[in-house]
Parts: structure tokens; C-alpha cells; sequence
């Protein structure tokens, strides 16, 4: 049944021959020189767009910078390395992932240093979208390095790698790490170094897995050979590091909908005496909720809400209620 799945999956006819394999993903082959600073300069290029991006909000911008990263092309070559036993290509690897990493994160700080005025972090969609991630974010990491692994693989479906540079996002989580770092946000970059992380991990799991099943590691014929024990080590130790603040993070991103809506049908009870008066919603935001209200008059007393919310929600959380009061004076039509 594997022998099948393996055989639909990833033909003979269109399986790319380890040369080919070796030439895309090992930056100290075949023009070195060339391709060291091919990948240097790209990753430098897209760091800049994609901190710009996120200091700017803008999501068509970032997507940019995902697309040009070439920090995936030494993560699968971390993969093709253990698969094939060979330690200096796994070693070289390593290396180019870390100290590509560690200037993307160099270039977040310097952004948010240098550019004038402060991001602010809780409300800008794309600092927001990668400091907390769950178990999902893993799934979606697992999925995409099938995609990627398998697209590597066959030369019919080259065409969907820009898909998945999209799709993993590698530099952009790496740039927030900076810009959170910049500002002093700690907890923040963390959680964008746990993406980061969890999308690492992902690629080079699925990049052995998929390398294996296409058959390259009986092409292994490295002088340095390396212990399949300790990289599966190194790896599951790593993807359980992962796993727990994720697992952690998807628990509390749940309790917290549960809270929001159990103080959003509190507050619709507590302002239901008011005529006219309605929740325009609930929101939270650096573990501080906000109901927002509007009412034609005075609203009941806030305490009364307070003692409701006894036992629907953890003691000590902090609820902070914003009202508009007034009445609206109708709508006009400009120009009639």
C-alpha cells in the first residue's frame, strides 16, 4: 500500500534526479561563490520588504517578501542532508539557516529603531497574525511542507512553489521577532519565534520524510556521514518544544472566545433596561477587555455588570467599559 501511495505520488517518470536535488538545495555546490551571494542578497532584499510591510500593515507587501525568501532553499537542504547521512551538507545548512535568520531578525530591530514613530503592536494585523500561533498554524506547516517537499521532487509541479513560500512564511515571523525585539515586546517576539519555529521544524520533518519515500537515501555516498539517531533526535526534540506552546497558546486562544463570549451576553443583559442602549461589541486587547456601549442616556451601574461577571470569567482579568452616550440625529443625504 505505501509502495502505491509512494508511486502516485511521486512517479518515476517525473522524479528529479539527486544531482538535480542536490543542485537547487546545497549552497556550496556547483558556483558556490554565485549562489552564496545570490541567497544573501535576496534575504537581505526580502527582510527590507517584509519589514516594511509590517511596519506598514500591508499584507500585498509582506506576500512579496514571502515570495522572494530564499531561506526555505537551506531548511530543505537540512532535510536532503540528514536523509542522505551527509554531515557537511546538514552542517552548511544549519549554518546558512541560522545566521540568515539571525540578520532577518537584526534588520526587524533596526526598523523598528530607526523608523520614525511606533507600530503599535496589538492592533497591527500583521504583528497580530504571527505572535500568537496554535496548533493549526503546525497543521497548515505540515501541509505546506508536503506540497513543497513534493514539488522539489517531481518536475511537473514546480509552478506551486511561489504558493508555498506563501504559505510557509518564514522571513515575515522572523521580522516581527525584530520589530516586537525593537520595541521592548519580549512575549511578542517569542510568540513570532515559535512560528518561526514550528514552520522550521515542519519543512525539515516532512523534507526527510518525503526525500526518504523518493528513494535518495540509497543515493547516499557522503565521505561524512551522519547518525540518522541523534538528527531524529535533535528534530523531535525540537517539534516538542514547538508542540507545547502551541498546544498551549490553541487552549488559551479557546478559553479566551469563551470569556469574550461570555461578558459580550453579560453586558447585552446589563444594558437591556436601558432603552435604546445596545453592545456595539466586546474586544481584547494585551489581556484587557473593552465593551464598547451606546446608549441615548446614563447607563446602568457599572458595578452591577462587574458583580454579573463574578464566576463567568477568571477573577483579576481587567474589564474596561467605553460608552458613547447620546442620540443619533438621523441620516441625511448630501446634495438633497
Amino acid at each position: 500500500m505505501r509502495g502505491q501511495l509512494s508511486k502516485h505520488i511521486l512517479p518515476a517518470v517525473q522524479r528529479r534526479t539527486l544531482d538535480e536535488l542536490r543542485a537547487d538545495l546545497d549552497l556550496g555546490a556547483d558556483d558556490a561563490e554565485s549562489r552564496r551571494s545570490g541567497f544573501w542578497t535576496m534575504l537581505v532584499v526580502s527582510a527590507v520588504i517584509a519589514a516594511a510591510g509590517v511596519m506598514s500593515d500591508s499584507t500585498a507587501t509582506v506576500i512579496g517578501a514571502m515570495i522572494i525568501a530564499p531561506l526555505s532553499t537551506p531548511i530543505m537542504g537540512t532535510a536532503l542532508g540528514v536523509v542522505l547521512r551527509d554531515a557537511r551538507l546538514t552542517r552548511r545548512a544549519v549554518r546558512y539557516v541560522a545566521l540568515g535568520g539571525g540578520l532577518v531578525v537584526v534588520i526587524g530591530v533596526a526598523f523598528a529603531l530607526v523608523v520614525p514613530g511606533d507600530v503599535n503592536l496589538f492592533t497591527d494585523s500583521q504583528v497580530a497574525a504571527r505572535t500568537s500561533p496554535g496548533l493549526l498554524d503546525l497543521v497548515a506547516a505540515v501541509a505546506t511542507g508536503v506540497a513543497g517537499s513534493v514539488a522539489l521532487t517531481r518536475r511537473d509541479v514546480a509552478a506551486v512553489l511561489p504558493g508555498v513560500a506563501i504559505a510557509i512564511s518564514l522571513v515575515p515571523p522572523l521580522v516581527v521577532v525584530g520589530v516586537c525585539l525593537g520595541q521592548g515586546s519580549f512575549v511578542l517576539a517569542l510568540g513570532a519565534l515559535v512560528l518561526f519555529l514550528s514552520n522550521l521544524v515542519a519543512l525539515v520533518l516532512i523534507g526527510t520524510v518525503v526525500f526518504t519515500a523518493a528513494g535518495y537515501a540509497s543515493e547516499s555516498a557522503g565521505s561524512s556521514r551522519l547518525s540518522y539517531r541523534r538528527a531524529y533526535v535533535v528534530i523531535g526534540t525540537l517539534l516538542v518544544l514547538v508542540l507545547i506552546p502551541l498546544a498551549a497558546n490553541t487552549a488559551f486562544t479557546y478559553a479566551v472566545a469563551i470569556w469574550t463570549q461570555r461578558v459580550q451576553v453579560t453586558a447585552e443583559r446589563w444594558i437591556a433596561a436601558t432603552p435604546g442602549g445596545r453592545i456595539d461589541g466586546v474586544e481584547r486587547l494585551s489581556g484587557t477587555f473593552y465593551i464598547h456601549v451606546r446608549a441615548p442616556g446614563d447607563l446602568p451601574p457599572v458595578g452591577g455588570l462587574m458583580e454579573d461577571l463574578r464566576g463567568q470569567v477568571p477573577n483579576g482579568l481587567t474589564v474596561v467599559v467605553t460608552a458613547l452616550v447620546g442620540q443619533d440625529e438621523g441620516s441625511l443625504v448630501v446634495g438633497r
